[in-house]
């Protein structure tokens, strides 16, 4: 367990924010104001004296290097930082045993559940009506009750700087993605990648395998060297939950074939040091933390989470990009892109480098000044989906189900 100085720090963070109406709208980024000065004013012993038990659970092993082992991160950062917490988990949980796992750690006494897969969302809403006594968080869906919030740190910004990159590396202007599921958040990431793409190069085209799992090494390894050997794709994407495709590309690379890879969720530069370009990196770290600080305050309780739904980008510190912390872009690749050029509309001739910083340090800003779902864009059919101009919004972007142009989900063998 984490020192006290853990309380104390985090105190006078969240005491220099302010707090939206907890109750009145559905809440991303949650301040703090006046009306909980008195708790924040008071001693840090007068909360030592409580304990708090927590509970994840994970759709696949700790070990995986992705999806699981990001939230595990998170959860290993929360205990080390607040001494009145005590943790656990249970991995490679399948949905239809999630029920039966939430139950298990009720009766051991876990006041707060986390449930980490989109597939966990219907049993994590069947227990928050069974047991209203017991707070619980759902990541990445939408359905919530009086006892139970949603959050999630969403990546789509990520993958559209990753997109920009790729767009600018292939030479067969034929990119993959290795698809876990074609749900809206993984048809989100794979758009704002394509839209990235394009931009820098409107010819490349964005191949689409799905795979049907979470976490699946060998189906991982088929669909990425299918779209390698079959399609012709010299740069890979993916969601599946292990460093399967990063290290098949390197692979490639030592047999004198260089595929270039983005790393999912966790740091994979080691995995593939020769053709790991950058990747999405995720901190789930500030969101439990704020979560579990808000409950233990007592400012989140079993009766006012309805409500409640984090969904942080770039500008809340929830996302980073790059194959490894504070690596945003691999040094082998630096020169690469900094030798080639695009012509931008605000930025007149620019390295495709610069254009990643850019857009990167546009997108932390509190009020982004830009973002890749803006108009026009259109769909794989012709449709128009964004006037020019128009941003889609939260709900657009988390219902959606439809692909930009120049994506195709191929249905041939070996995915």
């Amino acid at each position: 367990m984490g020192s006290p100085t853990g309380l104390s720090k985090y105190l006078k963070i969240i005491a220099i924010v302010a707090v939206a109406a907890l109750l009145s709208s559905t809440i991303t980024w949650l301040y703090l104001d006046a009306t909980y000065s008195a708790i924040l004013a008071q001693k840090e012993k007068e909360f030592r004296v409580k304990k708090l038990k927590a509970a994840w659970i994970f759709v696949g092993p700790v070990g995986d290097y992705g999806w699981t082992y990001g939230h595990y991160r998170g959860m290993c950062y929360v205990n080390e930082t607040f001494d009145w917490l005590e943790v656990t988990y249970i991995e490679s949980v399948s949905e239809g045993d999630c029920l039966k796992v939430i139950e298990k750690l009720i009766s051991e006494g876990y006041q707060v559940i986390f449930t980490t897969s989109y597939g966990y969302m219907d049993p994590t809403l069947e227990a928050a009506k069974k047991y209203p006594s017991v707070i619980f968080f759902h990541c990445s869906g939408y359905k919530r009750y009086k006892n139970m919030g949603t959050y999630f740190a969403d990546l789509y910004q990520i993958y559209y700087l990753n997109g920009l990159i790729a767009g600018a590396l292939t030479k067969t202007n034929k990119i993959g993605y290795v698809a876990a599921h074609l749900i809206p958040e993984v048809i989100r990431h794979i758009n704002a990648f394509t839209i990235g793409v394009n931009e820098v190069n409107p010819d490349a085209t964005v191949y689409v395998i799905e795979i049907g799992a979470w976490y699946d090494p060998a189906k991982a390894r088929e669909a990425a060297k299918t779209l390698i050997d079959v399609i012709g794709c010299d740069v890979l994407a993916f969601t599946e939950d292990s460093p399967t495709v990063v290290s098949l590309c390197e692979e490639y690379y030592k047999n004198g074939k260089p595929v270039y890879v983005f790393a999912h969720y966790s740091p994979m530069l080691k995995y593939g040091p020769n053709v790991c370009v950058s990747g999405q990196l995720v901190h789930w770290e500030v969101i439990y933390q704020d979560i579990l600080m808000k409950i233990y305050l007592g400012i989140y309780n079993t009766t006012n989470l309805k409500n409640v739904d984090y969904w942080w980008l770039l500008k809340e510190g929830a996302v980073e990009l790059g194959c490894d912390f504070g690596v945003p872009i691999n040094p082998k690749f630096v020169d690469l892109l900094k030798s080639k050029y695009v012509e931008d509309p605000v930025f007149g001739k620019i390295s495709v480098y610069d254009l990643v910083f850019k857009r990167l340090e546009q997108m932390k800003e509190e009020v982004p000044t830009f973002d890749p779902f803006t108009g026009p864009l259109y769909d794989t059919e012709g449709n128009l989906k964004a006037k020019p101009g128009e941003r889609l919004g939260h709900d657009e972007l988390w219902s959606m189900t439809w692909f930009v142009k120049n994506v195709v989900v191929w249905k041939g063998g070996g995915g």
